[in-house]
Order: C-alpha cells, then structure tokens, then sequence
C-alpha cells in the first residue's frame, strides 16, 4: 500500500481556491482541462539533480518508466549535477513552465540548502511547483571491509579513541547523507573528517578503494554493496529498524533521537498550468500503485510516498524548518 501523507490544506484555504475556481472563465477551464487531458503530446525531459547510478537517479529512471508506459510518451532523465544538487535545481527552475520540463524535487536543494548556502541561483519556495511526492528513504552507515569494527557500539568507540583520524564521504555538501555525519558527530561525541563528492556513485568508488573509511548514503546504494559483500553495514537512520536490513540497528538506539529520511518527488518550475500538474500528480499515484515499480522500489528499500500537490510543497516548508537547527548547530556553511 502506498503511504499517503496525513498533511492537508487547511479548510479556509481549501474553501477559498473552490471559491476562486467557481468564478472563473468556463471557457478557460474547458481549454485547461483539455490541455491536461492531452499532456503529454511530446517527450518530456525530466532532471535528475545528481550523477547518473547513484539512489536518487535509479528511483527517478524507475518512476519515468511507468509514465512513459501510462502516457506513451518518453520521459527522458538528464543528470545535472553538482553543489549538492543545486545546478539541476536550477536549470528546472529557469525552464519554461509548459509541463515539458520537469524534474527531481529533492531534500537536498529544497529543503536544506536554503540554509546551508549563503546565496542560491533560485528561491526553494518561490521558484518551483513540487507536484508530488514518490518516495522516502533512511540512510545507511557504512565502512570499507578492513574497517576495525564490527557494530556500531564498538565504531563510536574506535572514532572516539581516534579524533580526526577517519573520514566519511557523503553524496555532497547538504545532501542528507552529508547532515547524517553531521548529527552523528554531534549526538556520539566523535571527530570525523567530511569528504564530499559529486554524488553517490564516486563515493562508492573511493569507500571501495579504501580512500574514505565509511560513507552514509541513502540506503538503495548500500544495499547492493552490502548484498554484494563489498563493505559492512552498521546502522539505518529510520526510527526503526528498516525492512531490507532488520539485523541492523536504527542509530536511534544507540544515540536516542537520532532520525534522518531522505525524499524524492517531482517539480516543474513555477507557473506551469494547473490542469497539467493536477494530471501528473495523479498519473504519479498511479504508477507508484504499479505492481513493477512497488516490486522495484521494495528492491531499492524505498517506500512509496505519495502526496498531493500542495502536502508536497508543506511538506517541504517543514522540512526546511526542521533541517535548519542540525545545520546551524552542526556549524556548515557553503558561501
């Protein structure tokens, strides 16, 4: 079953746009839901905002393929990356609002770098229309093979015997996985030496040659590393223990409120029709109700989260909110 957020628009709100909708042109919503109903008539480019093969683009590919199968239109990934996912958000939010560029709506540059980077190409609120949620994921701590620890107890204990002297990569400054080893810091008392990259798949190359000593990452990238016997895992990030990998403690119970989920979604730049959002929200929902893409996502250790429009935007504002004191009390700034 797909999850469906709890968030709503409040009822004034609500009863204001039906209002609103009421008086408008007949003839303009009938040329609007025509439009919807025709999007889309031409291949439509979707941006990933990180490097090809790492989790966030393997769950993008996944979900473009079950829209190009309900619309008979190809939805075609392009990967721009860098500055933690900035550069992609940006060339979203600078592309015309016709329905035909849409792209990865992202925790990273939606929700933490309006906090973490002293000036942005884009405003995270004003600048985009999230059209809906896909899916949320937990991180996963993991160490190169040779790492001198077995569990997490005894990891907090050779990091805190060892100030300074071990390393973790992450997928870029103010992705998730970057904020995760900023809290573990903070909640375990440990000095390690951030490494960013751009994006998952370089870090993975570096963990699996030894030049970084452990990494978290959202947790569809350690899975098959972990599977594949080529590092150890140690923790989840979830409030509890995850699924995929039930013999790993969450961190939360060894470092009590410990809890960081990644999110992924779709946006469009601000002042695309209505009409066509409403119709790729739904269209959305129906393909995370897909056998094949709940069979894939179940694979990745991702859960389907699907929200309408405006829960996705709310959404975002709170998470924004709830980002900002682990990053000022974590001390990371980006100029």
């Amino acid at each position: 079953m797909i999850r469906i957020h709890p968030l709503s628009l409040p009822r004034r709100r609500a009863l204001r746009l039906a209002a609103g909708s009421a008086l408008a042109a007949p003839m303009l919503a009938s040329g609007m839901a025509r439009a919807a109903d025709e999007w889309p008539t031409k291949p439509v480019r979707y941006i990933v905002v990180f490097p090809p093969g790492g989790p966030t683009d393997t769950l993008s590919r996944i979900v473009c393929q079950a829209l190009s199968e309900l619309t008979g239109q190809q939805f075609i990934v392009e990967n721009k990356a860098g500055s933690g996912g900035n550069i992609g958000a940006e060339a979203i939010a600078r592309s015309a609002p016709d329905g035909y560029t849409i792209g990865l709506y992202t925790v990273a540059a939606h929700a933490i770098a309006p906090t973490l980077y002293a000036k942005l190409p884009f405003d995270a609120a004003k600048d985009f229309t999230g059209i809906a949620m896909l899916w949320s994921v937990p991180n996963m701590l993991m160490t190169r093979l040779d790492f001198p620890a077995n569990t997490l107890a005894e990891l907090i204990a050779t990091v805190k015997a060892n100030p300074g002297k071990y390393s973790f990569a992450s997928s870029g400054s103010g992705t998730t996985p970057h904020l995760t080893g900023e809290l573990f810091k903070q909640l375990a008392q440990v000095n390690l030496l951030h490494v960013p990259y751009r994006g998952s798949a370089p870090a993975h190359q570096d963990l699996l040659a030894g030049q970084v000593d452990m990494m978290f990452d959202n947790i569809p990238g350690p899975l098959g590393l972990m599977r594949g016997g080529k590092v150890k895992g140690f923790a989840v990030t979830s409030k509890e223990r995850h699924p995929a990998v039930p013999d790993l403690p969450a961190m939360a119970e060894l470092l009590p409120g410990f809890e960081i989920t990644s999110w992924g979604g779709i946006c469009a730049p601000a002042g695309v029709p209505p009409a066509m959002i409403e119709r790729l929200s739904a269209l959305c929902r129906k393909a995370l109700e897909s056998p094949s893409v709940k069979e894939a996502f179940d694979k990745q250790g991702a859960t389907r989260t699907w929200m309408s429009r405006a829960d996705t935007e709310a959404f975002r504002a709170l998470d924004e909110k709830r980002f900002a004191p682990i990053i000022k009390a974590s001390g990371a700034k980006v100029d």
